[in-house]
């Protein structure tokens, strides 16, 4: 709220003639009566009758959508140095829908909306920065402006607002990595793609569009994109891992052989073996291996199940406690399908202790070994 008067002068919509306005600008020409009262604004000292200063000059040039843009961002400003972030978005709320291709603008609602932990702002915002930034290049030329001239001013603007694109397009991403629904975060996906082309996160994005296919049951969508992923990439972690998965849990015929193929694939990719491999690759090793072992479970092939658990379980305790206590379920299963009951408690009496998705799972099968145990003796 302390901004020169120059800088005020600088960040207001102008229509400039070469730019067509794609990017708002802020001009309040000297001399009106926004002017006039902002410059008394600025000559206040007490905060808090800057404030409401502020409200009354949002009131009195209501018709004026640059008063109204400036005005609210001004208080956006203040109530978010104040650490008061609800109302600095609401007053931001008010400051986009104002002037919603001031790029200065969005910039203090993301962040707003990035320290309120609020996802939804904080991608649709960072959304809108992109769009006004890839509206620079598709903006028409005037008739008046040589070819030239028009080029040179794009690539200036574009220039000029690489920054901010760059600030949207983390933001963005921030937003889908932090998205747990999984169709929100498919929507978020499908909007982020074509604003941000080519972007930086590109592998991330392709392991959050399969990680979220996987999550809504879409094995169709998952596996045509996973596919395309390792057609761009064939060492595709992810999409590797996904579609191991993916066939783990389809009922179709051949798919067991594919979920195989697919997680031996992994294996490869990820050397864990490898003294710099990092805790991803090994847990998707780890996940890999626990999929070969789900497989050869189901087909009750133990002989081979067990090993590849082993494997799993090696890579993952202390990695991914989750994908931990799904592998040692099964190999707990293991081992009482062949009646060593001994070996089956000792590892469903941990997981039955321990919160898991297959906690319950685990306390069932422990009392079934128990009681096999009780009546052996």
């Amino acid at each position: 709220m302390n901004r020169s008067r120059s800088i005020i002068v600088a960040l207001f919509l102008l229509v400039n003639s070469l730019a067509c306005a794609q990017v708002d600008k802020i001009v309040i020409p000297a001399g009106t009566p926004e002017d006039q009262a902002l410059n008394a604004i600025n000559a206040e000292q007490d905060a808090q009758k800057k404030v409401s200063m502020y409200n009354d000059f949002i009131e009195k040039f209501a018709s004026n959508s640059v008063a109204v843009a400036y005005g609210n961002w001004q208080l956006l400003q203040y109530y978010q140095s104040t650490g008061d972030m609800q109302k600095a978005v609401e007053y931001g709320d008010k400051a986009v829908a104002a002037a919603p291709h001031n790029l200065d603008i969005l910039s203090s609602q993301v962040d707003v909306a990035q320290k309120l932990k609020d996802n939804a702002r904080l991608f649709k915002y960072s959304l809108m920065g992109g769009e006004v930034y890839d509206s620079i290049a598709k903006q028409p030329k005037p008739a008046e402006v040589s070819d030239q001239e028009f080029a040179s001013k794009v690539a200036s603007d574009q220039a000029d607002s690489k920054g901010a694109y760059d600030f949207f397009e983390d933001a963005a991403y921030m937003a889908i990595a932090n998205e747990t629904k999984a169709s929100t975060r498919m929507d978020y996906i499908e909007k982020f793609t074509p604003t941000f082309p080519n972007s930086k996160v590109d592998d991330q994005v392709a392991s959050y569009v399969m990680q979220s296919l996987y999550e809504l049951k879409d094995t169709h969508r998952l596996i045509t994109y996973a596919e395309k992923a390792l057609a761009a990439n064939p060492n595709n972690l992810p999409a590797l891992l996904l579609l191991a998965n993916a066939y783990l849990d389809s009922g179709e015929a051949g798919s067991s052989a594919k979920a195989v193929t697919y997680a031996q694939r992994a294996i490869v990719a990820a050397k864990a073996e490898d003294p710099a491999a990092d805790r991803s690759r090994k847990v998707s090793a780890g996940a890999a291996h626990s999929v070969m072992g789900r497989v050869y479970a189901k087909q009750e092939k133990t002989a081979q199940s067990i090993p590849e658990l082993k494997s799993a379980i090696a890579l993952l305790k202390g990695q991914d406690e989750q994908q931990y206590a799904i592998a040692a379920y099964y190999l707990g299963w293991d081992y009482a399908k062949l009646g060593k009951l001994t070996e089956a408690r000792a590892v469903l009496t941990e997981l039955a202790a321990t919160p898991s998705a297959v906690q319950q799972l685990a306390k069932d099968l422990l009392t079934k070994v128990n009681t096999a145990r009780a009546a052996g003796k």
